[in-house]
């Protein structure tokens, strides 16, 4: 394990880690990174508002998957990126705040609300800004700023990518379950973030940069398979769709309300599924098709839908015009 200061002399090497994607060949993963199973369950969980009895929604939802949560330490993960008034970029705090009071609710031993900010290195500002510092204090929740945790170097079980290893930080290895709880986004590279894109935030800045500039040159698709292959702690979804982005997403994008909470176990089948509410093909989104090879399912015939309907939930979410392609 190196310590903070360790990891801050790292950070000055970080731009000599391989700019080159997995252009050119043929990628491929270990046997232990294969979690794809035969079947996989996602729940579309009605949400009209952030004023709704959403912890007792969520309470519901996790139930639904029969998750053991006694005794057990629950690491959520929320999108914070950046903050402005007019827009609704990061993960609303009326949802992490559900999150942490269901989890409490049916047993866990501890919340924490831990994030890697990409763009702001000052936490305090966003966490004040975007709501959530209340939130924690309120019900005396820790929060972990994952760009200065400490961290463990783990070799990639897949290499959609050359970076060969990542440094993970302790707070998330050390989880019971890791809950990735992104805000329902296209995404100007991408083409959509959701729970699987969510995760470049748990990769630390003073590692890797602002905004995680070594994943960006390795190749984002293939960063994305790579840490989502390798990360080994047991994972669960709630992606904030109650007030989503389309348009010039992550950040620049456009309000566009979907009024609902998408649950599951599999990340690759709840962002197909998200992807599928926005009238975007998640075969043609380039890391779920990817995914859909050995981390999850992607197929719609492969994918239960429980709770609502998802069909009554979806909204054609504007791209950009390169996103076009992607389009149902």
């Amino acid at each position: 394990m190196l310590d903070r200061r360790q990891f801050l002399r790292l950070g000055a090497g970080a731009g000599l880690l391989p700019l080159a994607g997995s252009c050119g060949r043929e990628p491929s993963w270990q046997a232990a990174a294969w979690r794809k199973q035969a079947r996989s369950r996602v729940a579309v969980l009605e949400a009209p508002s952030y004023e709704v009895a959403l912890s007792e929604r969520l309470r519901h939802g996790l139930r639904l998957f029969g998750l053991d949560l006694q005794g057990r330490r629950v690491v959520l993960k929320p999108n914070l990126v950046e903050f402005d008034p007019n827009s609704v970029i990061n993960t609303h705090p009326a949802v992490i705040a559900a999150a942490v009071e269901a989890f409490l609710g049916l047993g866990a031993r501890e919340v924490v609300v831990a994030e890697g900010p990409g763009h702001r290195r000052d936490n305090e500002y966003i966490l004040s800004r975007s709501g959530l510092l209340p939130v924690l204090r309120e019900r005396r929740v820790r929060y972990v700023d994952l760009n200065y945790d400490d961290v463990l170097p783990l070799a990639l079980r897949s290499d959609f990518t050359e970076l060969g290893r990542l440094y993970f930080p302790k707070t998330v290895l050390e989880a019971d379950l890791l809950v990735s709880m992104p805000k329902l986004k296209t995404h100007h590279w991408a083409g959509v973030t959701l729970s699987m894109k969510n995760l470049f935030g748990v990769i630390p800045g003073s590692v890797y940069g602002w905004p995680k500039n070594a994943l960006h040159w390795a190749g984002i698709d293939g960063s994305i398979v790579d840490i989502a292959s390798t990360l080994p702690t047991p994972r669960f979804a709630i992606v904030d769709g109650i007030l989503g982005m389309e348009g010039n997403g992550p950040i620049q994008g456009d309000p566009r309300r979907l009024g609902a909470l998408i649950l599951g176990d599999d990340f690759a089948a709840v962002d197909a599924t998200c992807a599928r509410l926005m009238r975007i093909d998640p075969v043609r989104v380039r890391y779920l098709a990817w995914a859909g090879r050995f981390l999850g399912n992607v197929e719609a015939e492969r994918i239960e839908q429980i709770g609502e309907r998802a069909e009554d939930y979806q909204q054609d979410f504007r791209v950009l015009p390169q996103f076009q392609g992607l389009k149902v």
